[in-house]
């Protein structure tokens, strides 16, 4: 009897190691509490040039400083006032600050934090990009693939009527909620005669890939240059098509990108229609006059993304504006890939960008920038750097004092601690 105890002791001891030893190996992954680190826990830190992830964080906090910007609650994003104070100091730095200067900034103001703190590369990283097309304000002369504004029948459903029909928009008709029409309805024909084309293209896999991204620069046949941003999608859940290939054996798992993606498109144009049908999402534009032709489209916080410093993440965790350091390997322009470590900040999200170490880098704009986001797709590591009181609040450890640099001090770089409460209150878009 005594053997049988101490056997069956033995086992939960033993049981307890190994889940022991499994949350140790993964880290603060498997418990959904972020964890506080140290800058000296990044590896790359303090070698990296931080000064284009500053210029992208002072565009996100003049749009979280002005009175109408709508805050969207995340789980660890805490409330607006926690980011005033670090945003009234990033906009009080010189326009074109230093490396050392946007270095000792983010050392100041945040504290980096992980859900992933064992440093197991566990979160998945792609990218995305602005595409760059060829369109016409007319239709004719090859000019034949329409571009559609947001319908004003699209609508959100009301909470009953989205669960009922498992789409969050759609359309009423007779009073009734039904689901909007699919990308093969639309393309056979079901918005023709209300005038919402407001642009034509030449190849309808340009548009299947621009919709995907969520904005385009189309250049007419003057050569002038049209830019388009994202202003709405049907509701129905996307379908990547990467995903049905491989599942149908068509393009290999290791070869699969979106220039594989595309090639097979070109030489099967009718199985290539019908596989785009296969993903019902459907995705509307706007045509934008943005201020900075440098930058990206207006992404999904209200600002121009910034190449290489703008990520789309998963707002039900993290806040737009939130600097993120990412550790991964990315392609290179060369060829190959390599390790990337770099500072981004959190402006954008997007259908797919769903999980608490989830991130889409973008790349830019044009041939260049898409041959690299096509071949983007790699595990790594994220750390989110949050305003130093949330850190601590939202992880419940202290976070160690920070010096006054000779830098910031050199900058007036004084922390905002008066000041009128801002109202974070209006929308942007659903």
């Amino acid at each position: 009897m005594l053997e049988r105890a101490i056997a069956a002791w033995r086992l939960v001891v033993g049981a307890a190691v190994m889940l022991l030893a499994l949350m140790m190996a993964g880290g603060a992954a498997m418990a959904k509490k972020p964890v506080m680190l140290r800058f000296a826990d990044l590896p790359g830190w303090e070698t990296a040039d931080h000064a284009l992830a500053l210029a992208a964080f002072r565009r996100s906090c003049r749009a979280m400083l002005r009175h109408d910007y709508y805050w969207r609650a995340a789980k660890y994003g805490g409330r607006p006032v926690d980011w005033r104070e670090a945003c009234e100091a990033a906009l009080k730095l010189p326009e074109k600050a230093s490396r050392k200067q946007a270095r000792a900034f983010f050392e100041r103001y945040f504290t980096p934090v992980a859900v992933n703190a064992g440093r197991k590369p566990q979160g998945l990283f792609t990218g995305y990009y602005e595409p760059e097309v060829r369109g016409s304000l007319k239709r004719g002369k090859g000019y034949a693939v329409p571009i559609h504004a947001r319908p004003d029948d699209l609508v959100r459903l009301k909470p009953a009527e989205a669960k009922r029909l498992g789409v969050a928009y759609g359309r009423y008709v007779k009073g009734r909620a039904r689901p909007y029409f699919t990308r093969a309805q639309i393309d056979r024909g079901a918005l023709k005669g209300r005038g919402l084309e407001i642009l034509w293209l030449k190849d309808p896999v340009d548009k299947f890939f621009m919709q995907i991204q969520g904005s385009g620069r189309v250049r007419l046949p003057d050569g002038r240059v049209v830019r388009l941003a994202f202003a709405g999608k049907t509701g129905h859940p996307f379908t990547g098509v990467g995903k049905l290939l491989i599942e149908r054996g068509i393009i290999p798992r290791e070869k699969l990108s979106m220039q594989s993606i595309r090639r097979w498109m070109a030489r099967h144009p009718k199985q290539a229609r019908k596989l785009m049908w296969e993903n019902k999402s459907y995705v509307f534009f706007r045509i934008v006059d943005l201020p900075d032709a440098r930058l990206g489209a207006y992404g999904a916080q209200g600002v121009q993304l910034t190449p290489m410093a703008s990520l789309a993440v998963d707002y039900r965790y993290w806040p737009y504006g939130a600097p993120v350091w990412l550790e991964t390997t990315a392609p290179r322009p060369s060829g190959g890939q390599g390790p990337f470590r770099r500072l981004m900040v959190a402006q954008d999200t997007g259908t797919a960008i769903r999980g608490v170490v989830r991130g889409d880098i973008f790349f830019g704009f044009g041939e260049k920038a898409g041959a690299l986001a096509g071949r983007m797709k790699a595990p790594g590591f994220m750390a989110v750097l949050l305003p130093r009181p949330l850190a601590e609040r939202i992880t419940g450890q202290v976070a160690a004092p920070v010096a006054r640099t000779r830098d910031e001090g050199a900058q007036g770089n004084q922390p905002g601690a008066g000041g009128k409460r801002m109202n974070f209150s209006a929308g942007r878009r659903p």
